[in-house]
C-alpha cells in the first residue's frame, strides 16, 4: 500500500530552487504545513548561528525541512511534532536529504523529558482563528492558534528556556499579527535576552486572506494593504 493510499490524500512534492537556502525536493503529506516564506526566513537565521557540532531541536517540525537544514549544516538534530503525519513527513524529508534526524512525536517537550539543547528553532502554528479551541485534526491544525494566534507561542516561551543550555539560543518565527512584542516580553521575563533579529514583509497567504474581514474587525490587520510582517525572535539564555 502506498503512502497516498494509507493517508487518504495526495502526497505533494515541493521544489524550492528559488529559496535561500534552497530545500531541494520536499515531500508534503496531507495536513502538513509546506515550506513558505516563514520557513525560509528561519532557515537563514539558523544558517547564521554556526550550528556545526551543536545539539539542535526543531520544535513543531512540520515538514522537517528545517531539521534537515540544520543537520546539513553539521548539527546533531532532534525534531518534535504532535501530528503523526508531520512526524512521518519529517522522517521522509530527512531521508530525502540524506541527513540523520531523531524524530519524536509529542506535545512540545513532553516527549524529551530532561533533554537540553544548544539551539531550539520553531515555526509553530500562529495564525489567529475565530475560535479559541485548537483543531485536533485537519489541515487547520498546522496554522490555527486561537483567537490571538498565541496558543502555541506562549507555551513555547514558557518551556523552551528550561530546555536551553547556558548560552543557548531560541529562534522563533511568527507573524507580526501574533504579537512579537508579547513574545519578546515573555522571553525576557523568563530570564533570556530577547529581541527581533529578522523582519520581512510578505503578501498575505490564503489562510489570512480568507479571514481578512475577521482579522480587521479584531484590529489585528489594518484596513488597507494585503501584506503581513514576518519576524524571527532570537533569545539567548544567560
Amino acid at each position: 500500500m502506498s503512502i497516498q493510499d494509507q493517508l487518504g490524500g495526495p502526497v505533494t512534492t515541493v521544489h524550492a530552487p528559488h529559496a535561500r537556502p534552497g530545500f531541494g525536493r520536499v515531500l508534503i503529506l496531507p495536513g502538513v504545513y509546506a515550506p513558505q516564506a516563514d520557513t525560509r526566513l528561519l532557515a537563514e537565521a539558523i544558517r547564521r548561528e554556526n550550528v556545526s557540532g551543536l545539539d539542535v531541536l526543531d520544535l513543531c517540525s512540520g515538514s522537517g525541512v528545517l531539521a534537515a537544514h540544520a543537520a546539513r549544516l553539521g548539527a546533531r538534530v532532534s525534531a518534535v511534532d504532535i501530528s503523526r503525519r508531520a512526524v512521518l513527513t519529517t522522517r521522509l524529508n530527512a531521508l530525502l536529504a540524506r541527513q540523520h534526524v531523531a524524530v519524536h512525536r509529542g506535545d512540545l517537550l513532553g516527549s524529551l523529558p530532561g533533554r537540553s539543547f544548544d539551539l531550539i528553532v520553531s515555526n509553530p502554528p500562529y495564525v489567529p482563528a475565530p475560535r479559541s479551541a485548537l483543531p485536533r485534526v485537519g489541515l487547520a491544525r498546522a496554522w490555527d492558534a486561537g483567537l490571538d494566534g498565541r496558543a502555541l507561542l506562549d507555551r513555547i516561551c514558557a518551556v523552551a528556556p528550561v530546555a536551553l543550555r547556558p548560552g543557548g539560543v531560541l529562534l522563533l518565527v511568527h507573524s507580526g499579527v501574533s504579537g512579537p512584542e508579547a513574545t519578546v516580553r515573555r522571553l525576557k521575563e523568563a530570564g533570556l535576552r530577547a529581541g527581533v533579529s529578522d523582519r520581512v514583509q510578505v503578501p498575505l497567504g490564503p489562510v489570512m486572506r480568507g479571514r481578512l474581514g475577521w482579522l480587521r474587525e479584531r484590529g489585528l490587520v489594518g484596513s488597507e494593504g494585503n501584506e503581513e510582517e514576518l519576524v524571527v525572535i532570537r533569545a539567548v539564555k544567560r
